[in-house]
């Protein structure tokens, strides 16, 4: 069966008539920044598709894994599944030097998560969407 999300990223660059970009040349943190928004766009689609609630109980179920301490906890079941590349990809990520902090996470939770979300943010660029949903449903179903 066809994954619709495959290809979002081509279809909004083809429907904008955007530009092709070297992805490998894209800084982590700003893989990050793409990356957050598709993670969090995969756990909205699962909390919705559990019924219609009001938005506020939408927010709270959803912000339980889309926080840095969920993320890196994500990153850290994971990893013994990822490629060479997707490796190096999160290890980019995770030892990128920003100049913001999580509210409510450690720094090495925080540094977790980001490097977590750059590597969603170059499955996403590079059209792999499938890959990063068998990424994020592995890591939130199995915990260790």
């Amino acid at each position: 069966m066809e994954k619709s999300m495959k290809g979002l990223n081509s279809f909004i660059k083809e429907y904008f008539e955007l530009g092709r970009q070297d992805i490998k040349a894209y800084s982590p943190l700003t893989l990050a920044y793409i990356g957050d928004a598709a993670y969090e766009l995969i756990i909205r689609t699962i909390i919705v598709d559990q019924g219609n609630a009001p938005v506020n109980k939408l927010h709270k179920k959803s912000s339980g894994l889309v926080n840095a301490k969920a993320q890196a906890e994500i990153a850290i079941r994971i990893q013994e599944y990822l490629t060479e590349e997707e490796m190096a990809v999160y290890k980019r990520g995770r030892n990128a030097k920003s100049h913001t902090a999580a509210k409510n996470a450690s720094i090495t939770d925080y540094r977790q998560a980001t490097g977590f979300e750059a590597l969603a943010g170059y499955l996403y660029l590079y059209d792999q969407m499938d890959r990063l949903i068998e990424l994020v449903k592995w890591g939130i179903e199995h915990d260790k």
